[in-house]
């Protein structure tokens, strides 16, 4: 049973089980409760809605009830059909619409879809504006349209080239140098809409070599789709055999973003944010951001270049509210999400793309010697699958007690600072587990620090 409420949306699994999954009754429930906040906070009877989904299967059927209730509503709808995250985000201040609704799980595997909530801003609801539609949801009232009043619904197929053209816009993007370097690139769509952006952003900035694998959006992921190393073989193999100078791998909303070096090695998803927030800081200096389980490599990086590091809650809508704060000129999290305010507030890896390529492009180094500038930290990510009998808040506070020698940071689960190293506990919110992360500057410390505290969790549990 795999139903998750969340205060940026609702995620679950489709499925003809009987129990708690994510049913086209919860789809219609959420997505009016939604419709309904809306109207309230914008004051419009007929709010303008932005819509776009990624390629999973379950995404026409998904969209046909999204929008319906919508239109049920009275609400305006703006249908982008298959766009990215990051591409709704954008269209929702473009079209000058009051919110919007994505239509993708993420990382998650085929059986899942999510609503993803947006604000006007083009933004992910923070924790006082789900809270407010996760009420809604349970307690109304919801009210929808008579006959004469219900919305409509347009197409826009513009959407995605009106994003990449923000993009080439920005000064940070030297489109001139990546088109000199005559790169070859190698991407891997994971069978969604990265299918149908990369490509395309890729020939905008003047790339003529592009290697496609996996490029047809057609929802049959070809391999897990988390853009982690063990999932990646295929473009692995695909650089090394194309003689190519670098590979992009995302997830299928393509707010993540994973590197191949040329020789068929991993960037290291930690890296992709250290490696723009490098670029970004040497033109740019200032302050940045990232989420409590990323890596250290971005705090030292930030002070080699005069600035200061601040760290967050998980998510990305925690990690924006700290970069409004403090200023940040660049941002994310340690998954391969690049945030970057001159564009937007909001992970995207199209923008990642174009400023590694930039970096990549007028550094005149291979990607590997691109890497070799940052430390080689090790870090381990681990899963407790969760039980309903489970008590997570306890078991924090259990381990609380446990580490409380050592420095801790509980504003998001429990991270505990040792001497070679961190380890960061916190419930996910997008799966039912318990995450586990850990770093130290090797894999032996790493693997040393990751089992201790495994061993006291699991202690708890029994």
């Amino acid at each position: 049973m795999t139903l998750i409420k969340s205060i940026s949306g609702i995620r679950g699994t489709l499925s003809n089980e009987p129990g708690e999954h994510l049913t086209p009754e919860a789809l219609v429930k959420f997505t009016s409760a939604y419709g309904s906040w809306l109207k309230q906070v914008c004051g419009k009877e007929n709010a303008k809605v932005v819509v776009g989904r990624d390629a999973r299967l379950s995404g026409p059927m998904v969209d046909h009830l999204v929008c319906g209730t919508l239109l049920a509503m009275g609400l305006d709808v703006v249908n982008l059909d298959l766009a990215t995250t990051p591409t709704v985000e954008l269209a929702v201040v473009n079209e000058q619409a009051q919110g919007g609704i994505i239509l993708t799980a993420s990382h998650n595997p085929v059986e899942w879809n999510a609503l993803k909530l947006v604000n006007g801003d083009g933004e992910f609801l923070n924790q006082a504006e789900g809270k407010a539609v996760l009420d809604i949801a349970e307690k109304g009232p919801i009210r929808y349209a008579d006959v004469h009043h219900l919305g409509t619904e347009e197409k826009q197929p513009s959407a995605l080239q009106q994003h990449i053209d923000m993009i080439l816009e920005l000064p940070q993007v030297d489109a001139s140098a990546i088109s000199e370097a005559g790169f070859k690139v190698v991407v891997d769509g994971i069978n969604s809409v990265g299918g149908i952006a990369l490509p395309r952003l890729l020939r905008a900035l003047g790339v003529e070599q592009v290697v496609e694998i996996n490029c047809e959006p057609s929802g049959h992921f070809a391999h897990t789709p988390e853009p982690l190393p063990e999932n990646l073989h295929q473009i692995r193999q695909a650089v090394v055999d194309h003689h190519a100078d670098v590979g992009f791998v995302v997830d299928p909303d393509v707010d993540r973003l994973a590197i191949i070096n040329e020789d068929g090695s991993m960037f290291g998803e930690e890296y992709t944010l250290v490696a723009v927030a490098d670029y970004i800081l040497g033109q740019t200096p200032g302050n940045t951001v990232s989420n409590l389980s990323s890596t250290k490599a971005l705090r030292e990086l930030t002070a080699s270049y005069g600035g200061n590091y601040y760290p967050s809650a998980v998510g990305e809508v925690n990690v924006v509210e700290k970069m409004k704060q403090q200023n940040a000129v660049i941002g994310g999290e340690g998954n391969g999400g690049v945030i970057f305010p001159g564009l937007h507030y909001g992970r995207d890896a199209l923008v990642g793309v174009a400023l590694f390529l930039s970096h990549l492009a007028l550094s005149g180094k291979k990607c590997s010697q691109i890497r070799q500038r940052y430390p080689f930290y090790h870090i381990i990510k681990n899963k407790i699958q969760l039980t309903p009998d489970m008590d997570v808040d306890h078991i924090l506070e259990r381990m609380k007690q446990a580490y409380r020698d050592y420095p801790l940071n509980d504003i998001d689960g429990l991270k505990i600072h040792f001497s070679e190293g961190w380890v960061h506990l916190r419930k996910s919110n997008t799966e039912p587990i318990i995450r586990l992360y850990c770093e130290s500057d090797d894999e032996a410390s790493a693997q040393q620090l990751a089992r201790e505290v495994m061993q006291t969790v699991e202690q708890f549990l029994e």
